[in-house]
């Protein structure tokens, strides 16, 4: 027992001695504090597991901003939401799907977001696939014959082992073989819809309109187990998407002539028009209180999984950072704010509300940090093609121990962003913002968007350390007492076009969504 009880000792003792100490007070203090007090895995059980995914518009959303302004003002930060605009309320139910005939099975799935709810009893229907047509009029007269029925409309994957898994245990002849094969149902898949005369987009509303009684989909995410879940385009029947392995089961059965039956119940709730908003956090200013460093991450998420990484992690992030500034730097020379935005997903709105509505403020920012692309330590920094960047942000970057920058790549000036996360609303008007972008994870396949996105994908050792470069970045720019240069670089020429770029100019965001 006396051993173990030394090693642990030794092992928490070197923990805490993880950073070398600065000759800044503030840094060590925050340094310290970020590690051996941090409240990481609380916040993100708390959002990822008790208020769950946050979907724009949805109870789960509205909740997530309660409990933000809440967890402030426990910490003394003065927080609000800030309504722009509404969205069409939504609130998830159950789903429950069912293989009835051939044999009885339960199937993997959920309904997409806004899909119309079935009845408590489901619906319940014969499963075919879309048919190889040769022209529009052969699709026409399918149409005639699906009412009632459950309509398969991805194309079956040929594998459901991702690439990777090939490559390490296949033959060359064998990936290759299996690429190729993918590759030519994906194109006959494609040319099918022109020989039906519609494009994809079109193909619920079409397939609606004819009578079917659910539209079944699978949007794999080339990864074991994992899909990315969106939106229905329906307006009466539920639209379903189906995990890869039940999904190739019920399209091999509907080919081979078994006449699969599924029974389907998912239930939701449409709640009319609710306020889309921002959750904002103040830090007010001493010396400069009307100019601003922001901490930026968007707080909504798709609602597959619980939106752990996309973007969860950079919403406990920047409340994190919030958190050590508040007790160890709490008199800021500029005002720090900290913004979680609403519906990201839809096209950046929340970040652009608040560009549009609040010019003052994005007139006299002095840096904006975003962080919204997975759970991993922070790993590039560019300058957003802003030309003197670099004197700038490699002076606040210096301040941060060794131990978090070794592992970030810098580039300067950079170039601006035209979208992608929320950064790109200030960087559009003309503010110094920079994305913190972060190491993988895998995120692109496994996480992003899709139904495993929850808590146990989190690494904690890689947030802590971005929420503790976050809070020392915001603290040297506050304490800067040069301004930031807005001077922008030369882009170059696209070379798509031949033309010189131009830097993007700021976009309206929506105001009033998913209504129609």
């Amino acid at each position: 027992m006396k051993k173990t009880t030394l090693l642990l000792s030794s092992l928490l003792l070197s923990g805490s001695m993880l950073f070398a100490q600065t000759e800044d007070p503030v840094v060590d203090a925050i340094v310290k504090e970020g590690t051996e007090n941090s409240q990481l895995e609380s916040l993100a059980h708390e959002l990822m597991d008790v208020v769950g995914p946050r979907l724009v518009g949805s109870p789960q959303m509205k909740a997530a901003g309660d409990w933000a302004v809440a967890k402030y003002k426990d910490w003394g930060i003065n927080a609000e939401i800030e309504n722009y605009g509404e969205w069409r309320g939504w609130e998830r139910g159950i789903t429950h799907i069912d293989m009835l005939a051939p044999r009885v099975q339960s199937l993997q799935g959920m309904q997409l977001a806004w899909s119309p709810s079935t009845s408590k009893k489901g619906v319940r229907g014969e499963v075919v696939t879309l048919p190889t047509v040769k022209n529009a009029g052969e699709f026409q007269n399918w149409l005639k014959t699906i009412e009632g029925k459950i309509i398969l409309t991805s194309m079956p994957q040929p594998t459901g082992r991702p690439d990777e898994n090939w490559e390490e245990f296949a033959t060359p002849e064998s990936f290759t073989k299996m690429k190729e094969d993918r590759d030519e149902r994906s194109k006959e898949f494609r040319d099918n819809f022109g020989n039906m005369g519609i494009n994809s987009r079109e193909l619920d509303k079409v397939l609606e309109d004819a009578g079917a009684a659910a539209i079944v989909s699978s949007n794999w995410s080339r990864g074991f187990g994992v899909n990315k879940i969106f939106s229905a385009g329906t307006k009466k029947i539920p639209e379903i998407d189906l995990e890869l392995e039940d999904y190739g089961m019920l399209y091999r059965l509907a080919e081979s002539g078994h006449k699969p039956e599924v029974h389907i119940v998912s239930e939701s709730k449409e709640l009319g028009k609710v306020p889309t908003f921002n959750t904002i956090a103040t830090i007010p200013g001493t010396e400069k209180p009307e100019e601003y460093v922001v901490l930026s991450a968007h707080f909504d998420s798709w609602d597959g999984g619980t939106g752990a990484t996309d973007n969860g992690t950079g919403s406990i992030t920047m409340m994190e950072a919030a958190r050590l500034l508040k007790k160890h730097y709490p008199n800021p020379k500029r005002t720090i704010i900290i913004g979680l935005w609403g519906s990201e997903e839809q096209g950046l709105n929340g970040s652009r509300a608040y560009v549009e509505d609040h010019p003052e403020i994005v007139e006299n920012v002095q840096a904006v940090f975003n962080q919204d692309n997975g759970t991993g330590r922070v790993v590039n920094l560019s300058g957003g093609g802003f030309l003197r960047s670099y004197d700038y942000l490699s002076s606040w970057l210096n301040a941060v121990p060794e131990d978090i920058t070794k592992h970030i790549e810098t580039s300067f000036p950079g170039a601006p962003a035209r979208g992608g996360s929320d950064y790109a609303s200030f960087q559009a008007a003309g503010a110094p913002a920079f994305s913190l972008s972060s190491i993988s994870w895998d995120y692109w396949n496994y996480t992003w968007h899709t139904n495993r996105d929850t808590y146990d994908k989190i690494v904690f050792d890689d947030v802590r350390n971005n929420a503790i470069l976050t809070a020392i970045l915001a603290y040297k720019a506050s304490e800067d007492p040069e301004t930031a240069s807005r001077e922008k670089a030369v882009l170059g020429v696209d070379r798509r076009t031949g033309e010189p770029r131009e830097w993007p100019t700021p976009r309206s965001p929506t105001r009033l969504g998913g209504m129609d």
